[in-house]
């Protein structure tokens, strides 16, 4: 691996900081710098609604006294909020209380080194031509026989600069840039309206699909739903669209955090090498995607970061875990972290998949004789703590390993640790959200209806 070119201004300016707070008393100290511009716009039934364009820096600096730590930022780089930065974060630190497992990371742990993951691209759209992908986008999905109105069309591009640097030695950085297309409608009249959407983001522009793919896409989900039943309560088989399986994985994910783990607070605190899943399931995570939405070249406090297996053989194989809570459980750390310029780091995921597998979807339900397609959630009644689900929901009832009829006004209801061991995934994986899985399928679960 190679160290790729950063903003060495950025780092300069950051060095500085960091001395200038070192004379004011710091033991240690690091800091960072966010740079930023954002263009985004809004058009509903073809007339434009809205326009934005933001540019904006943050500075954030880190201090440490002792075990004394404070966090100060500010969007003024200028010499005199320079020094002043240092002065005050210094101050603020003798004033609070110690806290044993803070610090940055020792020279060691450190990485020199990293990958260039083309996560900028250096393309900027005009706002002609988003308006013109969002109009694109909105008229698609207006197209589709059985639309009747449209909420709207979005569309945005953004480009940030990540700058680090710390007492430490670590110095780096990277850019990072994001295009996006969404557009909702609705079909039927009256009381019978039914509304869906449609969305797609990428690192590059060049990768974003057409507006013709994401708005037909919205106008036939929008439709589909159209004159939806009822149905009784019952346990059955459920099958979840890829637009919200990897919502387990976040419950995984959030379940496994060091800082769920430090304060006791997950249905998993335990089980760590032990099975979560049935065997054989993968969740893989890979921070070094290229063009990966959730790709970073190393975390928040300069630790190298690496692909893993979350679950390996349906085997719990790490929690995730930033320097502070490596530190409380007196384990490694695993180069999780991630922050902002006014607060400390915390433990993140970065890009996570389940691992597809050998059946297509339809083969998936193929046995099923009654049993629940979900592509709407509503709700947050997810118990971290106990791990007990019960969520809002609407779909397709399915009927001898077919779709048959939408459903809604249901609710679905399980515990995550009986649901994660019936996860069964499909072999239709696409990476489209930084967390993802295929289509799958959950044996019984309580849908409650009329």
């Amino acid at each position: 691996m190679t160290k790729p070119s950063f903003d060495q201004d950025a780092a300069n300016l950051l060095d500085d900081l960091i001395q200038r707070a070192r004379r004011a008393g710091a033991d240690t100290a690091d800091a960072l710098l966010v740079d930023g511009a954002s263009l985004s716009l809004s058009t509903r039934l073809g007339k434009p609604e809205g326009l934005e364009r933001s540019e904006a820096g943050d500075l954030g600096l880190r201090v440490f006294v002792g075990r004394r730590m404070a966090v100060v930022s500010s969007t003024d780089r200028g010499p005199r909020m320079i020094a002043e930065l240092a002065e005050r974060a210094v101050a603020m630190a003798r004033a609070v209380p110690e806290d044993p497992f803070c610090g940055i990371a020792e020279p060691g742990q450190i990485t020199q080194s990293w990958i260039d993951l083309d996560l900028n691209d250096p393309d900027e759209p005009s706002a002609d031509a988003l308006i013109e992908a969002a109009k694109a986008t909105e008229d698609a999905a207006r197209a589709v026989a059985g639309v009747t109105n449209s909420d709207g069309a979005d569309a945005s591009w953004s480009r940030s600069a990540v700058t680090l640097v710390a007492s430490n030695g670590f110095a780096g950085g990277y850019g990072v840039s994001r295009r996006s297309l969404s557009v909702s409608v609705l079909a039927g009249e009256g009381t019978g309206m039914e509304r869906d959407y449609a969305y797609h983001s990428t690192v590059y522009g060049s990768d974003l699909e057409s507006p013709a793919e994401i708005g037909a896409r919205a106008g036939r989900k929008a439709v589909a739903k159209l004159n939806p039943r009822k149905v009784k309560s019952q346990t059955v088989p459920v099958i979840f669209d890829p637009r919200l399986s990897g919502g387990f994985l976040g419950n995984l994910c959030g379940a496994i955090s060091g800082a769920a783990i430090t304060r006791g607070t997950s249905f998993l605190k335990d089980r760590l090498g032990q099975a979560v899943f049935a065997p054989g399931i993968q969740v893989v995570e890979d921070p070094h995607v290229r063009r990966g939405l959730r790709s970073k070249p190393f975390d928040a406090e300069g630790l190298p970061n690496y692909r893993r297996n979350l679950i390996e053989d349906g085997v719990l194989t790490t929690w995730i875990l930033d320097l502070r809570s490596s530190r409380q459980l007196g384990l490694t750390p695993t180069g999780h972290a991630t922050r902002g310029t006014s607060g400390p780091p915390s433990p993140s995921p970065t890009n996570v998949y389940l691992a597809p597998g050998p059946l297509s979807p339809t083969e998936l339900m193929a046995d099923i004789k009654d049993g629940l397609y979900v592509t709407e959630l509503m709700g947050q009644g997810v118990n971290g703590v106990t791990g007990d689900y019960s969520r809002g929901a609407a779909g397709f009832w399915i009927e001898n390993g077919q779709i048959a009829y939408p459903v809604s006004e249901i609710t679905i209801a399980g515990n995550l640790k009986d649901m994660f061991r019936r996860i069964v995934p499909a072999s239709d994986l696409r990476l489209r959200y930084g967390i993802d899985a295929p289509t799958i399928r959950i044996d019984g679960m309580t849908v409650a209806g009329m």
